[in-house]
C-alpha cells in the first residue's frame, strides 16, 4: 500500500516510495495526509497585485508632475504652445507623461520589457480609441480626458492580473540609485512643486490649518495621540499656528505673504522632530519637511520677485 502525499500549493497527489519493513507494526501503518486549504497564497497575491498598481499611479503622478511643465516650456520657447493645448494632443502628452514614470518605476522593480510594453499600450490605446469619436464630433474634449481615464484602468488591471506570476527580470541597480529609492518621499515632494517654481506664488493664509490638523487626523487614524503629553503637544502646535493663520489673515499684503512663508517654513522644524515615527509614519515626517522647505522657498521667490 502507498501513501499518498499532497501539496496545498498544487493540490496534486504525488505518489511516494512504500515505507520500510520495520519491527514496529505501528510504523508500517499507512498514514495518509490531506490537503489543508489555505487563503494566505491568495490573499497575499491580491495584496502584492494592489501594491504593484499603487507603485504604478504614484510613477504616472510622479510623471506628470515632473514632466507637464517642461512641455511647457518647450511649448513656450519652440512657439508650439497652442498645437500642445489642443485636446487631442494634450491627452496624448499626458498619455506619454505617464508612461514615462510608470516605465521608470517598473524598471526599477525589475519588470520585464514587454510587460512595460503591454502596461505602456493601456496609457495610449484608451485615449487613442476615443480620438475617433473626439474627431467625429460626438464626444467633447471632456469626455476625451476623462473616459481615456477611466478606460485606463480596467486597462491597466488587466495587464498587471496577466503578468502577476510572472517572474521579475534580474537587475543590477547601483548604489546611487537604491540610495534615492529609499528617500522617495522627498522625492515626491519635490516633484509636487516642480510646477510652483515655473510660476512661483504665494498660498492663502487658510493654508497654514492643514500643517497642524494632518499630524492629528494621521496620529487619530494610527490611535497615537495616547502617549503622556503627545495629544497637549499636538493641540498646543494646532493653537499656534491657528493664531498665526489669524494674524495673517487680518494683517493682509505683503505682511501676510511674508507670515504664511514662515508659517510654512517654521512647520519643517515640527516635522523634523517628529520625524522618529511617533506620531505620524517616517515617511510622511519626511516627505512633510522636504514639501514644507520647498514650498517656503517658493513663497519667499514669489515675494522677492514682485512688486509690493
Amino acid at each position: 500500500m502507498e501513501n499518498t502525499r499532497m501539496y496545498a500549493d498544487s493540490v496534486t497527489a504525488v505518489p511516494s516510495r512504500a515505507p520500510l519493513p520495520t519491527s514496529d507494526p505501528a510504523s508500517s501503518a499507512p498514514t495518509p495526509t490531506t490537503a489543508v486549504p489555505t487563503t494566505a497564497a491568495p490573499a497575499s497575491s491580491r495584496r502584492r497585485l494592489l501594491w504593484h498598481l499603487g507603485e504604478m499611479a504614484l510613477a504616472m503622478v510622479a510623471g506628470m508632475l515632473l514632466l507637464g511643465p517642461l512641455w511647457e516650456l518647450a511649448g513656450a520657447a519652440l512657439g508650439v504652445g497652442d498645437t500642445l493645448a489642443r485636446p487631442e494632443v494634450a491627452a496624448l502628452v499626458m498619455a506619454t507623461n505617464m508612461t514615462v514614470g510608470m516605465t521608470v518605476g517598473m524598471r526599477y522593480r525589475a519588470h520585464r520589457w514587454h510587460v512595460v510594453g503591454e502596461m505602456g499600450a493601456a496609457m495610449y490605446v484608451p485615449f487613442l480609441l476615443l480620438l475617433v469619436p473626439f474627431r467625429a464630433g460626438l464626444i467633447d474634449a471632456d469626455a476625451l480626458l476623462l473616459g481615456g481615464h477611466l478606460l485606463m484602468i480596467p486597462a491597466m488591471v488587466l495587464v498587471a492580473v496577466r503578468h502577476r506570476h510572472e517572474a521579475s527580470a534580474p537587475v543590477r541597480r547601483h548604489r546611487v540609485v537604491v540610495a534615492l529609492a529609499h528617500r522617495w518621499p522627498a522625492g515626491l515632494a519635490l516633484l509636487m512643486t516642480v510646477d510652483m517654481w515655473v510660476d512661483p506664488s504665494v498660498l492663502s493664509p487658510w493654508t497654514m490649518l492643514v500643517l497642524p490638523g494632518g499630524y492629528l487626523v494621521i496620529g487619530m487614524a494610527r490611535r497615537t495621540l495616547g502617549g503622556r503629553g503627545v495629544l497637549a503637544t499636538q493641540l498646543a502646535g494646532l493653537a499656534v499656528w491657528v493664531a498665526l493663520t489669524l494674524v495673517a489673515v487680518l494683517a493682509g499684503g505683503r505682511t501676510a505673504d511674508w507670515l504664511v512663508a514662515f508659517g510654512w517654513l517654521a512647520h519643517a522644524g515640527w516635522d523634523l522632530a517628529h520625524h522618529r515615527g511617533r506620531v505620524v509614519p517616517r515617511g510622511y515626517a519626511e516627505f512633510c519637511v522636504v514639501l514644507d522647505v520647498a514650498l517656503a522657498a517658493v513663497m519667499v521667490l514669489a515675494i522677492l520677485t514682485t512688486d509690493a
